[in-house]
């Protein structure tokens, strides 16, 4: 769960850069990932099914959530502030309980997207792509109208009394 978790952190950090530089594909610096991702939201999904959608704050906290292998309950996580440290050449995690703080490498892939691996592991990467819920929203297929409910319109009966009928 834990490396699951820093491989979020690792690609919502650098997800941001993409929207501010071209969309040539490579490595992301520290820095401008930095400014540009921060309170911004991002989805995710990992090599191994794992998925979800987290934001990254400037403090260097993290909340979002994740759904193991993609199947079964999605959780709520939430990393307290200082988890993500920037510096001037690596982004790097660290949590309470971690030997190590480990390392990421952001690589852009187009103009939304970026692909996020522990540094020498790139075999366990997770591809982010930014969100932006009004506008997801409007671009959301939409759902079919409801129909306007019929009025009851007044019959006359024979014997002059009135009802009402939907079915007419």
């Amino acid at each position: 769960m834990l490396a699951r978790s820093l491989l979020l952190i690792a690609g919502v950090i650098g997800a941001g850069v993409i929207g501010a530089m071209s969309a040539q594909a490579g490595e992301l610096r520290p820095e401008e990932a930095k400014r540009f991702v921060a309170g911004k939201l991002f989805s995710y999904t990992c090599f191994e099914g794992t998925k979800g959608i987290g934001r990254i704050f400037a403090d260097g906290s993290v909340q979002g959530s994740v759904q193991i292998r993609g199947t079964g309950a999605v959780r709520l996580m939430s990393l307290p502030a200082g988890t993500v440290k920037v510096q001037p050449d690596s982004i790097c995690a660290s949590a309470r309980g971690m030997m190590f703080s480990p390392c990421f490498t952001v690589n852009q892939i187009d103009s939304r997207s970026f692909r996020g691996s522990i540094s020498g592991l790139g075999f366990a990467y997770c591809d982010f792509v930014r969100r932006t819920p009004r506008i997801d929203l409007a671009e959301s297929p939409t759902q079919p109208r409801p129909q306007p409910v019929t009025q009851p319109s007044p019959r006359v009966l024979d014997s002059g009394t009135m009802r009402t009928s939907i079915t007419e």
